[in-house]
């Protein structure tokens, strides 16, 4: 198994350093989070929560995710980089396309596309674009995105986007991997149909293996058992040698070490943010 360090709301001036420090740890990777705005008034429509409230305020930060991912890939050599997950329907297709495409070459292939549908409807207000329709939308980015990656002039003649051949350059030659995130039967299904990887939003031990199991199902449905696939499952419980051991059974392939604001508090130091993950390190990735 491997592990990832969430750094959701992490102060944006210490990103840095908190990189280079995970990545001597052992770390596989880091994974961020996104929203573009936060709304004076907000329906509580949060699906992960009892009550409708996100865990988030009006004071977490949410650094944008390309230069922030551009200024750690330039400081780091190995680790790996994700958004659990970019609100991707927000924006538009070409534009992600491209950032994509800049950031996985200067990363040398460590950029991973985190993405789903969102559901703050107030985010999409702000931004002209339809809530209703977010999912037929992603999934015309998808293929529109896909396609702009092949390097060559590219046309596409959809609902929500149409537009004569274009070519964007430049183009990776890496791969640029599709990790999907959202519990809901539709989310699952896009993943196991489209996705190299699956990003849960937090879970209890004992929603993983049906979770794992329903995607196993899916992709062989789909004909895509046989690929490569990551599971990035943030747990519900402490974080022991023993449970990620009796998770790695079930299908789940890496765990995430919780965001420093659940375990220290809305703003905390470097230092303290390198002890947690430390421990961590201690306690887990360097036992397993």
């Amino acid at each position: 198994m491997k592990f990832w360090q969430a750094i959701t709301w992490a102060e944006t001036e210490q990103l840095c350093d908190i990189a280079v420090f995970a990545e001597e740890l052992g770390f596989e990777g880091l994974m961020s989070a996104d929203h573009a705005l936060y709304p004076a008034s907000m329906a509580a429509d949060y699906p992960y929560s009892d009550d409708g409230r996100p865990p988030q305020t009006e004071n977490s930060e949410y650094p944008d995710m390309w230069t922030s991912f551009a200024a750690i890939a330039a400081v780091t050599k190995r680790i790996k980089l994700t958004c659990g997950i970019y609100v991707l329907p927000c924006r538009h297709p070409v534009e992600v396309a491209k950032q994509a495409a800049t950031l996985s070459i200067l990363s040398q292939g460590r950029f991973i596309l985190g993405v789903g549908t969102g559901w703050m409807k107030e985010e999409f207000d702000v931004f002209g674009v339809d809530f209703k329709s977010r999912g037929q939308r992603m999934n015309e980015m998808l293929e529109v995105m896909q396609g702009l990656w092949q390097g060559e002039m590219y046309e596409f003649h959809g609902e929500h986007f149409d537009f004569p051949p274009i070519k964007i350059s430049p183009t990776s030659n890496y791969k640029v991997p599709l990790y999907f995130g959202g519990a809901a039967p539709v989310a699952l299904r896009r993943t196991a149909l489209l996705g190299d990887g699956w990003i849960g939003a937090g879970n209890t031990p004992e929603e993983v293996p049906v979770l794992m199991s329903t995607l196993q199902d899916l992709r062989k449905q789909y004909g895509r058992d046989h690929l490569p696939f990551e599971t990035l499952v943030g747990v519900y419980a402490v974080p022991t040698l023993d449970l990620f051991k009796s998770l790695q059974d079930t299908g789940m392939t890496s765990g995430i070490n919780m965001p420093f604001a659940f375990a220290l508090g809305e703003r905390s130091s470097l230092d303290d943010k390198k002890r947690m993950m430390e421990q961590f390190a201690n306690d887990v990735i360097r036992r397993f």
